[in-house]
């Protein structure tokens, strides 16, 4: 029996120490926070319950997965709702967009908007399905550790133009600008401007349209809660405000594991959910590490910010669908000025969570919960969020009153914010960044962190940072990467 240390107990954390405890070896979940769940924390304001972090169940097979190493059934403990609409887009035009599993309606609302793209349509679902049997099926959970595993999918890369954009993908089937920007926005979702963002990214269109999209009843929270009773069931220890200072290394191995409070412990194996650059910087710091990481910390492209405003509602908005997707009057331009001028726009657009809209249970009786989540630049742009959070969070809820939600100025109750100083402080991301880096082609697949150290050999990443990338399926899907690589 190896002794195993997950450092961080983030959902690639979680998904991991399920593995390889299911594998028979003994595991142990350090957390520096008082409660597992990574960036899924939950927050309790006056009555509003609010998720902090991701709200949407793209595959729900994975966690199904999860509780099935141990022989249980995930429905004996949770309930994964089908949500209808996915998302609802409202353009800045006014017109509204419902994105959900219902074909024919979808197909209606295209063929309103736009008649030549109803075909357009069914010809990029086509392409991303092809792209989703490969880059999802074939590789999410296939190890990059080695540049011939690269070179090995390369042409198939090369024949689906990978190197092209997102939005170049969805250009080439869809005309209409309000269209292409619903059918691009995904990269978004994990950290990546669709102008930049590897069209392999696209697949997520395909793997919506394969599974659907669900939310969990009681929130990530009550997904995280229930995950950390089957891990204490089948002998997985956590322990909680426990920080790592620094590895230990000889050689080619992590000799022990140092944390704040004095303690020193060995193991054989050390899985880190913590961000890679994170651990080269300071986990790492005192000692070498290899020349891929080395490159990755020197010249990485990182993810935007996002600034996440939390507030309820005296008022239940009923016209407001659980995802909705807020559109400001710009798009590439105002894309090119959070992630490549670090530049903090007067517009913006909003990714608004009401949660209320399917559970009734996250506020009070006839009240709303909400989280509105703005893409903003990361640290580089050197604004100070002290200063400006407060006129930034007054300019969202205006925004939203003069459109969507009229009267919220007046009927919104308990409100705060998260920064991406935050972000930095609470999650240690470099730069305050939301999704760590970019998930640009050149930062991808054998590009990105490898899931197993080049250097130590006993130290292995998940999460974000690492392959296959940002996103409840990518971060759960780095957790069966690592989990082949050590055990075949």
């Amino acid at each position: 029996m190896k002794k195993i240390a997950v450092i961080g107990g983030g959902f690639g954390g979680i998904a991991a120490a399920i593995r390889l405890r299911a594998k028979g070896d003994q595991v142990t979940i350090y957390e520096r926070l008082s409660k597992l769940g990574g960036r899924a924390q939950v927050f309790e304001r006056g009555g509003y319950v609010h998720d902090a972090g991701p709200t949407v169940i793209t595959a729900p097979n994975l966690f199904y997965e999860l509780f099935s190493l141990f022989g249980e059934n995930l429905e004996d403990f949770l309930e994964f709702r089908p949500l209808d609409p996915w998302y609802r887009f409202h353009f800045h035009d006014q017109t509204e967009f419902d994105y959900g599993p219902d074909r024919e309606k979808m197909l209606a609302q295209i063929k309103e908007i736009s008649p030549e793209d109803v075909s357009g349509y069914f010809n990029m679902l086509k392409e991303s399905e092809a792209i989703f049997k490969l880059g999802y099926e074939k590789l999410a959970g296939h190890p990059f550790g080695k540049l011939t595993t690269m070179l090995r999918y390369a042409p198939a890369i090369i024949k689906m133009k990978g190197y092209r954009s997102v939005y170049s993908f969805v250009s080439k089937h869809l005309k209409h600008p309000n269209l292409r920007q619903a059918f691009s926005i995904q990269p978004l979702l994990v950290g990546g401007n669709p102008f930049t963002t590897s069209s392999i990214y696209s697949l997520i269109h395909a793997l919506e349209q394969k599974w659907g999209i669900f939310f969990c009843m009681g929130g990530t929270g009550k997904l995280v809660s229930e995950l950390e009773k089957l891990m204490i069931r089948n002998g997985i220890e956590i322990n909680y405000d426990s920080d790592v200072s620094h590895f230990s290394t000889s050689g080619k191995l992590i000799t022990r594991v140092n944390f704040t409070n004095g303690e020193s412990k060995a193991f054989d194996y050390v899985v880190s959910n913590a961000d890679p650059i994170q651990v080269s910087t300071e986990l790492l710091k005192n000692e070498k590490i290899s020349m891929h990481n080395r490159l990755i910390k020197k010249y990485a492209k990182h993810s935007m910010g996002l600034f996440v405003l939390f507030f309820g509602s005296t008022k239940c908005y009923e016209n407001v669908a659980h995802h909705t997707i807020w559109m400001g009057p710009r798009y590439k331009e105002l894309l090119e000025d959070i992630f490549e001028n670090h530049h903090l726009a007067d517009d913006f657009s909003i990714y608004l969570h009401r949660p209320t809209c399917t559970d009734k249970s996250f506020a009070p009786t006839g009240h709303d919960s909400y989280y509105a989540l703005v893409p903003v630049p990361n640290l580089k742009g050197n604004q100070n969020w002290g200063e400006i959070k407060e006129s930034f969070s007054r300019k969202i809820l205006e925004a939203l009153d003069k459109t969507i939600m009229p009267g919220i100025t007046t009927n919104a109750r308990e409100v705060f914010s998260m920064t991406p100083e935050d972000f930095k402080e609470n999650y240690r991301t470099p730069f305050g960044s939301g999704f760590s880096i970019a998930p640009i082609l050149t930062q991808s697949a054998w590009f990105r962190t490898h899931n197993q150290d080049d250097r130590y050999k006993n130290l292995f990443y998940v999460g974000a940072g690492t392959h296959p990338g940002a996103g409840v399926p990518g971060v759960i899907n780095s957790a069966k990467v690592v989990e082949k690589i050590i055990y075949s």
